[in-house]
């Protein structure tokens, strides 16, 4: 296992007073595996991402364990964790454009990578790294090494951020959004190429993302969240041929569908009624209750999130959902 997070929960200090983004979350991944975490805006996924890389910012309080290949990284002092950072574990960020610094050519920052982590000399690290934009699929690498992010398309600069994550070959790479403002073509190029590293090196792949196009072609396991707690955990393929949470319905239901194949007409879009709940009032029991269609007097109290069948959970008192759905 490379990755085995267990009982996270992530609090942050406001000025309206304590604010639980993350709850009660477990997961795990293992090498040469892509792990999708969905859900909308606000559910978590982004914060859960900066607290297994050890970004969160000082408002925030974590609890429960983050393990590593066994080794326990939420009590990791900030001197260990930039020992770690970019060696063990690495994260693409949504906007490579903020993300990189547009002071430096793209080949100095992944050099630098290099000359951090692996005591390179300047001239070595800046060949390594040029190998590397190659190897990220960047035509003409060893100009595009001397060139400032602005000079670079939003694809190129997204590939450069996945040289600088994979410079030093981490056991995890977490991917945030990584194909969020690019067409549709660079996204569908990008997430092929990770795809392609993954397989080559056995890295095991966290991708954060709301696309459930992304998650089904792309993932080999998901975790759906909802206002900061796991909705429903299962393999890719079991969750869309089988959803087992009123939330994951909705969601799949909301996605958009071309009915009779090529050239058919787009499908009439669900919708979930209501809102996402404030997380500094969140309501009792089920946090999806108010918005769920099947709810009773029992989700007054919060359901665990248990196995229905081995690898597929779901956090739900109906579950399974089949006679709910048929009635």
């Amino acid at each position: 296992m490379v990755l085995d997070i267990r009982g996270l929960a992530v609090t942050f200090r406001t000025d309206r007073g304590p604010l639980r983004a993350v709850d009660d979350l477990s997961f795990s991944v293992e090498a040469g595996r892509t792990l999708a975490v969905v859900g909308e805006s606000g559910c978590g996924k982004s914060v859960t991402a900066l607290a297994i890389m050890g970004l969160l910012p000082p408002n925030a309080r974590l609890s429960g364990s983050i393990r590593l290949h066994g080794r326990e990284m939420s009590t990791l002092n900030p001197a260990e964790w930039r020992r770690r950072r970019g060696r063990e574990l690495a994260m693409v960020f949504q906007e490579p454009m903020t993300s990189l610094n547009p002071a430096f050519t793209a080949g100095e920052q992944v050099a630098e990578v290099l000359r951090l982590h692996e005591r390179l000399g300047e001239r070595a690290a800046f060949d390594r790294a040029v190998a590397l934009l190659d190897r990220v699929r960047i035509p003409d690498a060893a100009r595009r090494a001397r060139q400032y992010p602005h000079q670079l398309s939003g694809g190129m600069r997204q590939r450069v951020m996945i040289a600088m994550a994979l410079a030093c070959k981490p056991r995890l790479l977490i991917a945030d959004e990584p194909t969020t403002a690019l067409d549709v073509t660079v996204q569908a190029q990008i997430l092929a190429l990770l795809d392609e590293l993954k397989r080559e090196t056995g890295t095991a792949v966290v991708l954060i993302t709301h696309d459930l196009g992304i998650v089904a072609d792309h993932a080999d396991d998901v975790v759906v969240m909802y206002a900061g707690r796991a909705a429903e955990r299962a393999p890719a393929a079991r969750l869309f041929a089988r959803p087992e949470h009123p939330y994951t319905v909705g969601l799949l239901g909301a996605a958009p569908r071309i009915e009779g194949g090529p050239g058919g007409r787009m499908s009439r879009l669900a919708s979930i009624e209501g809102t996402v709940p404030d997380l500094l009032h969140p309501p009792e029991g089920c946090r999806f209750a108010p918005r769920c269609p099947f709810h009773g007097t029992d989700c007054t109290r919060q359901p665990p999130l248990a196995e229905i069948e081995p690898g597929h959970a779901t956090a739900c008192w109906r579950a399974p959902l089949d006679q709910v759905l048929a009635a």
